[in-house]
């Protein structure tokens, strides 16, 4: 038997599953670990949870999988895939020691190093010719020109700077590497080439040393060091491959590894991506253009920073009755505010949510933008609160949809995951903003997924990604586009539009008040 491992390391958790030679799933483990927010709009994490909730996942997983009465040995994990949150930024002495806390994804501090950037390299649109994307807060190059800046002698004492799932690889194999899909977001790979831009790095004094070399996404990097083996339960045969950032993973989970197909990924974040076969620029910077998981192609993405983490924020928030008994009754929380959504009107009768509870990346890059329900009234009830986010959520991937369809990238399917899949409700939302049917697939496991068919890929189960996917990925179900709502939300997208350009200056005013 083999068995091939996927573990996605996120930003609320780790998961780790496992699949047969076949792409079915035997077993998976999550394992949860805090975020740390300083300050308004920082965000942190300490890598060695990461490293802890990777060695109980992956224990969990081996115990777990296995037919009754024929558990799997250590020797039938043949291939660990990776894939992770983009853009976190993990900073190693020579010494192989984290220096400091990782800085995230959601991060906002840097908005004066995206200036930098752009300064030094001549420009935003000599910037996106190096690089194919502009300077944004999220990405990993301001924050290590951040750390130069601002805590000067951490920077002396940094040798390497890796991404999160890199710096796990780092522990499972003794190497540093990275995959150009993950390597993209750091702002400083020549997308087009699929290598580090020397040029960029020579105009911000960075040396290519501090990065670790990229490999495709199926390629071997490396394989299990004793100590490593020994603390995860498996043997040191087993081989680790370049894995994937873990929107490029996700993509791979959903089959998106052909011209035409599109997914929809409502997570933390919120997520438009869409594959293309060749380098394809926006030349306004609203979207971003990186390398894909499949070798040689690329991908189109936009993101809203924050997707389901505004209905997170507001159960956790404003909830907490409902989750008390939602937990004596065994049920989800979720639900319930699911069901008071769905008695109130597409439209929410004229109340909006503009979802900037992290600022905004795609289209606006503004780390100043901040969330709000806007149209309150007496009538208004929580019902129309949570489906106002929903919808909310959904304009925002709109956003993202309406420059795609702008560029002229085919979008012939469009593919829902993330936890924004599972609800019924937020589908048919999605379907009918968008104004084009949804569909959901028989894997709804999202990155760990996709990360586990990069490791079948490399483990020799499948000849190349597009395979694996064709032969594991199929369509279960479609939500088509309801035409009442849809003619609703086709009212009230220009308005959602214009909302934030009434507001953007007086967002820059109420950061302003918290800095």
């Amino acid at each position: 038997m083999s068995i091939f491992l996927g573990i996605d390391i996120g930003t609320s958790g780790t998961k780790t599953l496992a699949i047969d030679e076949r792409g079915r799933i035997v077993a998976e483990a999550t394992e949860l670990y805090p975020s740390y927010h300083p300050k308004p709009l920082w965000s942190e994490q300490d890598p060695e949870d990461w490293w802890q909730a990777t060695i109980k996942t992956v224990r969990a997983v081996v115990k777990k999988a296995g037919k009754p009465g024929k558990k799997i040995k250590p020797g039938d994990v043949k291939a660990i895939g990776l894939s992770g949150q983009m853009h976190g930024s993990v900073f190693l002495d020579k010494q192989q020691r984290v220096i400091r806390r990782a800085l995230l994804w959601n991060d906002q501090r840097t908005a004066a190093e995206c200036e930098e950037i752009e300064q030094r390299a001549g420009g935003r649109r000599q910037l996106i010719k190096l690089v194919a994307n502009p300077a944004l807060t999220g990405f990993t190059a301001p924050k290590i020109l951040w750390l130069r800046n601002h805590e000067p002698r951490n920077f002396a004492r940094t040798v390497k700077v890796l991404l999160p799932k890199d710096d796990v690889r780092r522990r499972l194999t003794g190497e540093f590497a990275t995959d150009v899909s993950d390597a993209s977001g750091m702002l400083l790979l020549d997308v087009a080439r699929r290598t580090w831009s020397k040029p960029l790095l020579s105009k911000l004094e960075l040396d290519v040393d501090l990065f670790a070399p990229c490999y495709e996404s199926e390629e071997v990097t490396g394989q299990l060091t004793r100590e490593a083996a020994e603390a995860l339960g498996l043997t040191t045969e087993c081989k680790v491959v370049g894995g994937a950032g873990d929107c490029a993973a996700g993509a791979v989970g959903n089959g998106i590894v052909s011209r035409g197909t599109l997914s929809t990924s409502i997570g933390t974040s919120g997520i438009m991506f869409v594959h293309i076969d060749e380098v394809q620029v926006d030349p306004a910077g609203r979207l971003h253009t990186f390398c894909h998981a499949v070798r040689g192609k690329w991908h189109m993405m936009g993101v809203s920073l924050s997707g389901g983490g505004c209905l997170q924020w507001f159960r956790n928030q404003l909830c907490q009755a409902e989750i008390a008994a939602a937990k004596k009754s065994k049920t989800d929380p979720y639900s319930i505010l699911t069901a008071e959504a769905e008695a109130v009107p597409a439209g929410s009768e004229g109340l909006f949510f503009l979802p900037y509870l992290s600022g905004e990346r795609t289209p606006h890059a503004d780390p100043d933008a901040r969330a709000c329900f806007i149209g309150l009234t007496l009538k208004h009830g929580r019902g129309h609160m949570v489906r106002a986010i929903m919808e909310g959520v959904a304009y925002a991937m709109r956003d993202s949809l309406a420059i795609i369809r702008e560029l002229g990238a085919p979008v012939e399917q469009i593919r829902a995951s993330g936890g924004g899949s599972r609800s019924p409700l937020w589908r048919q939302i999605q379907a009918d903003a968008f104004g084009q049917p949804v569909v959901t697939l028989n894997a709804e496991e999202g990155p760990a997924y996709g990360a586990a068919l990069l490791a079948a890929v490399g483990g020799g189960a499948y000849r190349d990604v597009v395979e694996a996917c064709n032969a594991t990925i199929r369509v279960v179900k479609e939500t088509p586009v309801k035409k009442g709502p849809a003619a609703a939300y086709e009212r009230g997208f220009p308005i959602y539009q214009q909302l934030y350009r009434s507001l953007k200056n007086d967002f820059k005013q109420i950061a302003a008040l918290s800095s």
